[in-house]
């Protein structure tokens, strides 16, 4: 017996989809003779928790449910980094997933060699995007550009130095100028 979880998720705007997908989920776990054992639905936009979400990849942690069945991929995954974390979590627990819409089936051995792939272009897109921020900052540096957090602390450290000498503290120095303590501390301790 195949025990099935079924994931439904609509945003506030969109909930006249909720009985459509749940529809499709039952009909086709019935098809493959999957019993339902677990049914949960998320009814919010993509930003927020999925509480519900948690509580079916809970249940597989405890090895009560033994595939995830979503309508769409998009219904399961806030990003591709997320839906890739939670897939590859979900493969790790010995747990199959199913996303209709995509005809994504992890249950086979076709859909983990997609899942494979997916996860490859993943990564390829990762490595892209950070060799592409390396190189912009690399031209940024050398067309004299400071990175990083601006330097606010050095900004006032004359300010700071009169004040301290005036016997204020660092703490109601750094709340006067809006700075960290501890960029308070570091200038007065440069100074000496």
């Amino acid at each position: 017996m195949f025990r099935a979880g079924l994931y439904a998720r609509v945003s506030t705007n969109d909930q006249q989809t909720l009985a459509m997908q749940n529809r499709a989920m039952r009909e086709y776990a019935a098809r493959r003779g999957w019993t339902v054992v677990m049914q949960v639905r998320d009814v919010n936009s993509g930003a927020v928790q999925r509480q519900a979400r948690e509580k079916l990849i809970e249940a597989a942690r405890r090895r009560e449910i033994d595939g995830v069945l979503v309508w769409r991929l998009d219904r399961w995954g806030r990003s591709v980094t997320d839906l890739l974390a939670t897939l590859q979590e979900l493969e790790h627990l010995g747990v199959g997933f199913v996303s209709l819409t995509e005809a994504l089936d992890l249950t086979t051995p076709a859909g983990r060699a997609m899942a494979t792939m997916l996860a490859v272009f993943a990564a390829f897109e990762r490595e892209v995007l950070q060799e592409r921020t390396r190189a912009g900052m690399a031209h940024a540096r050398q067309n004299g550009k400071r990175l990083g957090r601006p330097a606010t602390a050095a900004a006032h450290a004359a300010e700071i130095r009169r004040l301290h000498r005036a016997g204020i503290s660092k703490s109601e120095i750094a709340r006067r100028l809006q700075i960290g303590r501890t960029s308070v501390r570091r200038v007065l301790e440069a100074k000496s």
